[in-house]
């Protein structure tokens, strides 16, 4: 049988991470994060409460399509909706929204209330209940919508990133549509005598995703103010869903542009500089902006180098300019008349 990663010695962990970095070419800080990433997984959806998640965002991309090559440290789950407030949506509903403003802020209300209580009750105890049958000395604990899952870290980087599996939760949509994908650790491949964890969750189809990076994109372009650090990220997937032929099939269904659009306009209504409500439905269908200008631009870049210098990103990265270029071309394909309804 094989040893099990996880509870090999610190000093047989760190020999096995070493082999791995130096077979891979990359850092094994990073290495090490990955395989709390993919255990964290497996303990939320080999679980209940998987059946009401969906395993969406970068790290969805990275590890279930792998459509992008970059490391994502963080994991973004939906729970939901008609799970958490079915007293309030109509379960039949496979992507339901408010019908009135005040339905929607009731929505939002009680979202806000629930999740929180839902992530200290149900799913803390989870990991909680793993860490304890894996035998596994890191902690974990609830903040807000959020659980952090902290680990002593065998090896370190620069301090980018963090020694803590960061599990955030939503629960605003269905996180429909979406399919299961086998999840493995990157290290595995490099030491196969190692038992390693591994996950299988339902994970938002990738096409969402695009559309979900591209509005928020968008917002960013029209207003100029970065959302926390690594925003870059968002640029980078796009062109790397290009890159997989993810970004022609996201552009082509129609269907799917307006419902991700009609599910911002109720939950994240977002103001232009001039302060016009931003109108995701003429985003989708023909005024889509992916390319920032003047200031705004200059602090992309400079959240990008970030990115690059602490190796986040595992192939030889673009430079800022081209990378801005290729999403030039993908706003122009989004924009062409022909793509709208």
């Amino acid at each position: 049988m094989s040893d099990r990663f996880l509870n090999l010695s610190d000093a047989e962990r760190r020999e096995a991470l070493g082999v791995a970095a130096s077979n891979s070419g990359r850092p094994a800080h990073l290495l090490e994060k990955d395989v709390w990433v993919v255990w964290c997984l497996n303990a939320l959806f080999s679980s209940p409460l998987g059946e009401h998640l969906v395993f969406k965002g970068g790290t969805s991309l990275s590890k279930a399509y792998g459509a992008i090559r970059r490391f994502s440290e963080d994991v973004d789950l939906t729970y939901d909706i008609r799970a958490i407030a079915p007293d309030l949506v109509k379960t039949s509903e496979s992507n339901p929204v408010p019908q009135t403003r005040s339905q929607g802020k009731k929505w939002s209300d009680q979202v806000r209330e629930r999740l929180p209580i839902w992530v200290k009750e149900k799913a803390l105890p989870v990991i909680n209940q793993c860490l304890e049958n894996d035998k596994l000395s890191a902690k974990a604990e609830a903040d807000d919508d959020k659980i952090f899952v902290r680990y002593a870290p065998l090896e370190t980087g620069n301090g980018y990133v963090s020694p803590a599996v960061m599990l955030e939760f939503g629960a605003r949509s269905t996180g429909e549509p979406s399919e299961l994908h086998d999840v493995v650790c990157d290290a595995a491949q490099y030491l196969e005598t190692l038992e390693f964890p591994t996950a299988r969750p339902k994970t938002m189809k990738a096409e969402r995703t695009f559309w979900e990076k591209a509005t928020a994109i968008h917002v960013f372009c029209v207003q100029g103010k970065l959302r926390g650090e690594r925003f870059a990220r968002h640029w980078y997937d796009l062109v790397r869903l290009d890159d997989a032929g993810i970004a022609d099939a996201a552009l082509k269904d129609r269907e799917l542009a307006n419902t991700v659009a009609e599910h911002k306009t109720w939950f994240f209504s977002e103001k232009d500089l001039a302060g016009a409500m931003i109108d995701y439905h003429k985003v989708v269908n023909g005024a889509l902006k992916l390319v920032p200008e003047g200031e705004a631009r200059a602090v992309l870049e400079q959240d990008y180098q970030h990115m690059v210098d602490d190796g986040l990103l595992l192939d030889e990265p673009e430079i800022f300019d081209t990378l801005m270029q290729r999403c030039a071309d993908i706003e122009s394909r989004a924009n062409r008349p022909a793509l709208k309804i």
